[in-house]
């Protein structure tokens, strides 16, 4: 049983590492212009350009798409370490319940966003990133509770 449990708490941690990384340094070629958290230019990231536009609070693009990508990073390396993964598991089910409650608030970000800051309203992600923060959130809850806990040396 403590095998299958550190096997699926791998994979969940795997999931989420990839996640992260992908949407804050985005390693693989072609990145899709506009959700690359920490290479896109002021003001061209999708999801903090459009909370930007729907609130008005200019603080979000960038320092608060910087911030969320450093966070995001550092719980990239938590997860990577078996002793603070339930700890990281922990801190990523509230950044992800955030990111789902922002996703649901229609005033804030909504369920569909925008393909790019420069087109229209009516051409949308058909909301894959708020399918994504979902299954991240609840990955996440997985991963806290899949997670063995130490076993004692005997």
């Amino acid at each position: 049983m403590f095998a299958m449990r550190l096997l699926a708490s791998w994979l969940f941690a795997v999931f989420l590492i990839f996640v992260y990384v992908n949407a804050t340094l985005h390693p693989l070629p072609n990145p899709p212009e506009g959700f690359v958290k920490l290479f896109d230019r002021p003001g061209d990231n999708v999801i903090f350009q459009t909370m930007v536009n729907k609130t008005g609070i200019a603080l979000l693009e960038p320092t608060g798409r910087v911030v969320v990508a450093l966070f995001e990073l550092l719980l990239c390396v938590l997860l990577f370490i078996p002793g603070t993964c339930r700890l990281a598991a922990g801190l990523s089910v509230m950044l992800m319940t955030g990111a789902v409650t922002l996703h649901l608030m229609p005033d804030v970000l909504g369920r569909e966003l925008p393909a790019s800051t420069t087109v229209f309203e009516s051409e949308t992600d058909f909301g894959r990133v708020f399918a994504l923060a979902v299954s991240m959130l609840a990955v996440s809850v997985l991963l806290f509770f899949v997670h063995p806990e130490k076993r004692e040396r005997r």
